[in-house]
């Protein structure tokens, strides 16, 4: 399997190695559904790990999980193993870790809100330029404020939030319509409807814990059940390639190692693209162009390399191509392109022989000494060591039980969090505004209370005179005075007149 920092692959008019060194210079394996890709994408993935390289591989028909157990040599496999000259050739089971999106056959994958970012994000939603504006504002508001996305509740109660303060938003950063927030909020419903929910969130997936060797130093394969994964091709797609980015934010330059620091192997990988804006295949293009530097290498496991962009199938140096069909102008067209990305053989036509290879036999470039392509060959691939086909669930079960990372990742962390800094705050607002209507309604009961208290007191008259009043209250004081005088003027008299 290992030969002097070689793997091992198969052998053509010779033994077909693909060296350790370039491991990192990434590669392509392609071909018609039935020829043998699943087979060589083990074979690659077990190499790997026996070197020591920790790998990470998406089991779209869920049978690479066999790769974690050993098992009695099969009929074919030993007659391929002599037929090739394999005389070292035996059974053995490798170190796996399974996960999976939706927390069913694996352990989960989550991933924040905020580590998915706008971009991304906008990707996995569909959203059209104007809608994806108004989610970067999101994202911007949410990093002012200190707000944390980690879930869809969170990034729902922020956009209920912006709409809420759209005149404000609007001023500061541009137009943030209702309708483009209620198109962000019903691509988020059918996003939760697929299963997503289950991916965003906390704990999130530690770049460190696929990493992983075990005990003999042999690296560990992470398999990703994607068969149920395959119903959101946009989740998937768009999640392998934030896993691309958080290898190439989180780990450090190192040139090109002796040997890659991961692999990963990007199976169905034209559901990358299918339809991908071009933002996106340039942000997948710069990604695979400089992540060599981190010692990582990607291979992309797809039928045609018609599937893959011109400008990232360049950074492919690595070449397995099994058989392809050519019954459509497609797949002539296909044949023609794989044929020419092939340094030339002259003993066969290369665009002939790929329709004519047989199933687990395939056409194999590799990087050679000082980095130069090697003639192409026609190669009869090895068989596995592991068992080729499915677990069974209690097998599967037993793998999850013994796994290096049991109990890390399968509760859900629920922490405070922008939904819960949202909803207090409108609250507050609400206990703030009841307080100031209960108070604006105690000031109005207390007016009414004192207009009635005033009500029913008995008025009370001036005692302050007008000039008038003043002028009569004089005569008649005047008059009195003079009609007491005559009165008693006249008792006087009659007294004396009396005597």
């Amino acid at each position: 399997m290992l030969v002097d920092g070689k793997i091992y692959l198969g052998t053509s008019t010779r033994p077909e190695y693909l060296s350790l060194k370039y491991g990192n210079r990434h590669g392509l394996v392609t071909g018609a559904t039935g020829t043998g890709k699943t087979v060589t994408l083990q074979a690659l993935a077990e190499g790997f790990s026996a070197a020591g390289v920790p790998v990470f591989a998406a089991d779209i028909k869920g049978d690479l999980s066999g790769v974690a157990k050993g098992q009695p040599i099969q009929e074919w496999q030993t007659k391929r193993a002599e037929e090739i000259g394999f005389t070292d050739y035996a059974n053995d089971a490798f170190p796996v870790i399974f996960w999976d999106l939706f927390g069913t056959k694996g352990h989960p994958v989550r991933a924040t809100i905020s580590e998915m970012g706008p971009v991304l994000l906008s990707r996995i939603l569909d959203l059209n330029d104007t809608q994806e504006g108004v989610l970067n504002i999101a994202f911007r508001v949410a990093d002012e404020e200190g707000l944390l996305l980690l879930d869809l509740k969170d990034l729902r109660a922020l956009l209920v939030n912006l709409q809420e303060r759209a005149k404000e938003i609007s001023g500061r950063y541009g137009n943030v319509s209702t309708a483009s927030i209620g198109a962000i909020q019903r691509a988020l419903l059918v996003l939760e409807q697929q299963g997503a929910d289950n991916f965003f969130g906390e704990r999130a997936l530690e770049i460190a814990d696929l990493m992983r060797t075990d005990s003999d130093g042999r690296g560990f394969i992470s398999i990703l059940a994607a068969d149920q994964l395959m119903a959101s091709p946009r989740l998937y797609g768009t999640f392998l390639l934030w896993l691309l980015s958080e290898l190439f934010e989180e780990l450090p330059e190192v040139g090109d190692p002796d040997k890659p620091k991961m692999v990963f192997f990007f199976d169905e990988a034209h559901l990358l693209f299918d339809d991908a804006p071009k933002a996106l295949i340039d942000k997948v293009e710069q990604v695979v162009k400089l992540i060599r530097s981190k010692g990582v290498g990607v291979y992309f496991v797809t039928q045609n390399p018609v599937d893959i962009p011109e400008n990232v199938l360049a950074q492919l140096a690595n070449r397995v191509q099994h058989a392809l069909r050519a019954y459509t102008p497609r797949e002539q067209k296909a044949v023609k392109v794989a044929a020419e990305t092939f340094r030339p053989n002259p003993d066969f036509s290369t665009e002939e022989v790929i329709t004519q290879l047989g199933i687990g036999e395939a056409l194999v470039s590799v990087l050679e000494d000082k980095g130069v392509p090697s003639m192409v060959g026609r190669t009869l691939i090895r068989p596995p060591s592991a068992q080729v086909g499915p677990l069974n669930p209690a097998e599967r079960d037993a793998t999850l039980a013994n796994s290096p990372v049991g109990g890390l990742y399968d509760t859900v962390v629920d922490r405070e969090s922008a939904f819960e800094i949202l909803e207090r705050r409108a609250r507050d607002r609400q206990l703030a505004d009841e307080r100031a209507k209960y108070a604006e309604e105690d000031r109005v009961l207390a007016q009414r209370q004192a207009r009635a208290e005033e009500a029913r007191q008995p008025r009370r008259t001036s005692s302050r005179q007008t000039p008038a009043e003043a002028a009569m209250n004089s005569f008649a004081r005047t008059v009195a005075n003079r009609l007491g005088s005559a009165i008693v003027r006249g008792i006087l008299g009659s007294l004396k007149g009396g005597r």
